[in-house]
């Protein structure tokens, strides 16, 4: 999962930045507006967590001009304790979700996780394909009850592949998908993860299309 985290404080976005990614996101940080406006629409992240008070663009305004796009990205507004009238705007303004500051990592995870199940459509906390079960709170994935260990690359590889279930998703949209922007990969690092995925969970789930990219068949 792929997360944009905008916050100028840089005592709290560094906090955050560590804390995410070693609950397995991969995470972008930028610390003013008019940036954190250009890569929401370049970029397709899962969520974008979005501080309100930001230099060169307020973070009401970014979210605004985000929704007057039509890009429709969940967005989870960071906002003072007390700042109802905030919380209240940034709601009106298109915002999926808010926390008041200061919070705990374990519940800024956890609306992260609600905001993706929404998005994609899903009610369930676990996600089920054939005999294939993955928790994404506990980063844990079972086949026929038996656990089966992946890397966090795979497990973020599985989950986006599973959730968008028959539709063809090509290499470069899964390396952004899974990488951030100070990550440089090989040219074939998909392809070994989906390598380790077939070994581990039988080679017919993912299916290659030529020259386009990877699939798994809808249920």
């Amino acid at each position: 999962m792929r997360i944009l985290l905008v916050e100028d404080d840089t005592l709290l976005g560094s906090g955050l930045l560590t804390g995410l990614n070693g609950e397995g996101y991969s995470v972008d940080w930028l610390k003013n507006g008019k940036a954190a406006l250009s890569a929401i629409t370049t970029t397709p992240y899962d969520a974008v967590i979005l501080d309100i008070g930001l230099p060169e663009m307020s973070g009401i305004e970014v979210l605004s001009r985000v929704r007057d796009q039509n890009i429709n990205t969940p967005v989870l507004i960071l906002t003072a304790q007390n700042a109802i009238t905030d919380r209240v705007i940034g709601l009106d303004s298109g915002a999926d979700d808010y926390l008041t500051k200061p919070f705990e990592l374990d519940e800024l995870c956890a609306r992260l996780r609600a905001l993706s199940r929404r998005a994609r459509g899903l009610t369930q906390p676990l996600i089920q394909y054939r005999n294939i079960i993955i928790d994404p709170a506990a980063h844990s994935v079972t086949a026929d009850n038996v656990s089966i260990e992946l890397s966090r690359r795979e497990f973020a590889l599985l989950k986006e592949l599973v959730t968008s279930a028959g539709r063809v998703l090509s290499r470069r949209y899964l390396e952004e998908k899974l990488y951030n922007w100070d990550r440089e990969i090989e040219s074939n690092t998909i392809e070994v993860h989906i390598h380790h995925l077939r070994k581990k969970l039988g080679a017919d789930f993912i299916k290659t299309v030529r020259g386009i990219g990877y699939t798994m068949a809808k249920e």
